[in-house]
């Protein structure tokens, strides 16, 4: 890792200066991320950001999470490489709402956590790569076959006939079909 600290005690930070801080994990490191994500690699990994002071007690981080992974395609397998750019930010709360009951409702702002007295800014780092992930990596042209099935002698259900009203279709189609009844005059 680069001159930052991996674990920050806020308190000890001076209030009234920006935190800087880089992180650009070494190979090992990064082979242990790849491993614990499911990753066939992750070629380059860095976190940089600041620590800027909120209020009396609050702290904001504001960083971007760069990285390239390796991840298997879903549908062939082959390797699926992806570049990560993304904007971090984090707001940690001195006076954080704790929730009550067995029921709570989610903050609107998904930046909120508590304030922790360690920050650890590789585990926020983690995170954040966690959810920049694509859920589903796809190679260029792969495509899922599709898939029919059905019981021998009846003819398999196609995505046309499986919408909800299709069958509102066939039956006006088939009522268009016979024409309008004749009007006594």
């Amino acid at each position: 890792m680069a001159d930052t600290p991996e674990r920050i005690v806020l308190a000890r930070l001076p209030r009234g200066a920006d935190f800087s801080f880089d992180i650009a994990p070494d190979a090992t490191a990064r082979a242990a991320l790849a491993a614990s994500f499911g990753l066939l690699a992750l070629r380059k990994l860095r976190f940089a950001g600041r620590l800027v002071a909120e209020g009396k007690r609050d702290w904001v981080l504001h960083a971007t999470l760069g990285a390239t992974v390796v991840q298997p395609c879903v549908v062939t397998a082959e390797p699926v490489t992806t570049r990560i750019d993304d904007p971090v930010k984090r707001r940690f709360l001195a006076d954080m709402p704790e929730p009550d009951g067995d029921e709570a409702e989610i903050p609107d702002d998904d930046t909120l956590e508590p304030l922790p007295e360690t920050l650890e800014l590789a585990a926020v780092m983690a995170e954040a790569l966690a959810l920049a992930l694509p859920l589903y990596p796809r190679a260029a042209g792969a495509a899922l076959p599709e898939a029919r099935f059905a019981p021998p002698g009846v003819a398999p259900l196609d995505d046309e006939a499986a919408k909800p009203l299709a069958g509102l279709a066939a039956l006006r189609d088939k009522l268009a079909g016979q024409g309008e009844p004749e009007k006594d005059g």
